[in-house]
Protein backbone atom coordinates (compact mmCIF):
# COMPACT_ATOMS: atom_id res chain seq x y z
CA UNK A 1 0.00 0.00 0.00
CA UNK A 2 1.47 3.21 -1.32
CA UNK A 3 1.65 6.42 1.77
CA UNK A 4 -1.33 7.95 -0.06
CA UNK A 5 -3.73 5.16 0.44
CA UNK A 6 -1.94 4.92 4.22
CA UNK A 7 -3.27 8.56 4.44
CA UNK A 8 -6.38 7.85 3.26
CA UNK A 9 -7.26 5.00 5.23
CA UNK A 10 -5.68 6.23 8.26
CA UNK A 11 -7.85 9.42 7.69
CA UNK A 12 -10.78 7.26 8.09
CA UNK A 13 -10.03 5.40 10.58
CA UNK A 14 -9.38 8.62 12.67
CA UNK A 15 -12.93 10.14 11.67
CA UNK A 16 -14.57 7.03 12.45
CA UNK A 17 -12.55 7.04 16.04
CA UNK A 18 -13.66 10.80 16.57
CA UNK A 19 -9.93 11.24 17.14
CA UNK A 20 -9.52 15.20 16.13
CA UNK A 21 -5.64 15.81 16.63
CA UNK A 22 -4.87 12.72 14.31
CA UNK A 23 -7.63 13.90 11.63
CA UNK A 24 -6.04 17.67 12.22
CA UNK A 25 -2.68 15.92 11.28
CA UNK A 26 -3.72 13.60 8.50
CA UNK A 27 -5.27 17.01 6.79
CA UNK A 28 -2.34 18.98 7.13
CA UNK A 29 0.07 16.37 5.91
CA UNK A 30 -2.55 16.33 2.79
CA UNK A 31 -2.52 19.81 2.42
CA UNK A 32 1.47 19.95 2.25
CA UNK A 33 1.21 16.77 -0.26
CA UNK A 34 -0.81 18.76 -2.08
CA UNK A 35 1.42 21.83 -2.26
CA UNK A 36 4.46 20.00 -3.09
CA UNK A 37 2.39 18.20 -6.02
CA UNK A 38 1.52 21.92 -7.39
CA UNK A 39 5.10 22.83 -7.36
CA UNK A 40 5.61 19.52 -9.42
CA UNK A 41 3.91 20.39 -12.03
CA UNK A 42 6.14 22.55 -14.08
CA UNK A 43 8.75 19.79 -14.30
CA UNK A 44 6.27 17.60 -15.47
CA UNK A 45 4.95 15.26 -12.98
CA UNK A 46 1.32 15.03 -11.25
CA UNK A 47 2.04 12.86 -8.71
CA UNK A 48 5.20 12.18 -6.71
CA UNK A 49 6.67 9.26 -5.98
CA UNK A 50 7.01 8.03 -2.08
CA UNK A 51 9.98 8.75 -1.78
CA UNK A 52 9.15 12.52 -2.26
CA UNK A 53 6.34 12.39 -0.04
CA UNK A 54 9.28 10.59 2.58
CA UNK A 55 11.19 13.45 1.83
CA UNK A 56 8.20 16.03 2.84
CA UNK A 57 7.35 14.13 5.91
CA UNK A 58 10.66 13.91 7.16
CA UNK A 59 10.59 18.40 6.60
CA UNK A 60 7.68 18.58 8.93
CA UNK A 61 8.85 16.58 11.68
CA UNK A 62 12.26 18.69 11.64
CA UNK A 63 10.25 21.55 11.54
CA UNK A 64 8.01 20.73 14.22
CA UNK A 65 11.17 19.30 16.12
CA UNK A 66 12.80 23.29 15.79
CA UNK A 67 8.96 24.38 17.06
CA UNK A 68 9.29 22.55 20.29
CA UNK A 69 12.87 24.06 20.98
CA UNK A 70 11.45 27.41 20.79
CA UNK A 71 8.44 26.56 22.81
CA UNK A 72 10.02 25.44 25.51
CA UNK A 73 12.52 28.51 25.46
CA UNK A 74 9.25 30.38 25.78
CA UNK A 75 7.43 27.92 28.41
CA UNK A 76 4.83 26.71 26.14
CA UNK A 77 4.12 23.51 27.61
CA UNK A 78 0.62 23.37 25.49
CA UNK A 79 2.04 23.87 22.17
CA UNK A 80 5.00 21.51 22.77
CA UNK A 81 2.68 18.52 23.87
CA UNK A 82 0.28 19.98 20.58
CA UNK A 83 3.81 19.29 17.53
CA UNK A 84 4.84 16.38 19.91
CA UNK A 85 1.75 14.48 19.10
CA UNK A 86 2.20 15.61 15.42
CA UNK A 87 5.59 14.18 15.48
CA UNK A 88 3.78 11.41 16.26
CA UNK A 89 1.41 11.25 13.81
CA UNK A 90 3.92 11.77 11.13
CA UNK A 91 6.21 9.62 12.27
CA UNK A 92 3.54 6.16 11.54
CA UNK A 93 4.01 6.89 7.27
CA UNK A 94 7.79 7.32 7.64
CA UNK A 95 9.71 4.30 7.37
CA UNK A 96 12.07 3.01 10.13
CA UNK A 97 15.32 5.06 10.27
CA UNK A 98 18.81 3.15 9.77
CA UNK A 99 21.00 2.99 13.03
CA UNK A 100 24.17 4.78 13.54
CA UNK A 101 25.77 1.23 12.65
CA UNK A 102 23.92 0.73 9.51
CA UNK A 103 24.41 4.14 8.72
CA UNK A 104 28.07 3.92 9.10
CA UNK A 105 27.77 0.82 7.15
CA UNK A 106 26.29 2.16 4.06
CA UNK A 107 28.51 5.00 4.13
CA UNK A 108 31.81 2.91 4.27
CA UNK A 109 29.72 0.75 0.98
CA UNK A 110 29.17 3.45 -1.04
CA UNK A 111 32.04 5.13 -0.32
CA UNK A 112 33.91 2.01 -1.71
CA UNK A 113 31.44 1.64 -4.26
CA UNK A 114 31.44 4.88 -6.54
CA UNK A 115 35.76 4.92 -5.68
CA UNK A 116 35.43 7.94 -3.50
CA UNK A 117 38.75 9.74 -2.66
CA UNK A 118 38.14 12.74 -1.63
CA UNK A 119 35.12 15.67 0.02
CA UNK A 120 34.90 16.26 -3.89
CA UNK A 121 33.06 13.34 -4.35
CA UNK A 122 30.48 13.91 -1.39
CA UNK A 123 28.15 14.41 -4.06
CA UNK A 124 28.82 11.45 -5.59
CA UNK A 125 28.54 9.36 -2.75
CA UNK A 126 25.22 11.25 -0.96
CA UNK A 127 23.38 10.44 -4.70
CA UNK A 128 24.64 6.65 -4.13
CA UNK A 129 23.57 6.30 -0.19
CA UNK A 130 19.78 8.02 -1.76
CA UNK A 131 19.45 5.91 -4.38
CA UNK A 132 20.21 2.80 -2.32
CA UNK A 133 18.74 3.25 0.85
CA UNK A 134 15.59 6.03 -0.10
CA UNK A 135 13.22 6.63 2.91
CA UNK A 136 15.23 4.76 5.34
CA UNK A 137 18.34 7.26 5.27
CA UNK A 138 18.28 10.46 6.78
CA UNK A 139 20.28 12.67 4.66
CA UNK A 140 21.19 15.27 7.25
CA UNK A 141 22.71 12.39 9.90
CA UNK A 142 24.46 10.88 6.86
CA UNK A 143 26.09 14.16 5.42
CA UNK A 144 28.60 14.78 8.40
CA UNK A 145 29.49 11.14 8.30
CA UNK A 146 30.11 11.03 4.64
CA UNK A 147 31.90 14.34 4.90
CA UNK A 148 33.82 12.64 8.22
CA UNK A 149 34.89 9.09 5.77
CA UNK A 150 36.33 11.06 2.83
CA UNK A 151 38.11 13.24 4.97
CA UNK A 152 39.49 10.94 6.72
Amino acid sequence: MGLREQFTEAMKASLKAGDAATTSTIRMILAELKKVEIEARPKGIDKVEDGEIVAMLRKMVKSRRESIELYRQGNRQDLVDKEAAEIAVIERFLPAEMDEAALEAAVRAAVAETGAASVKDMGRVMAALKAKHGGALDLAKAGPKVRAALAG
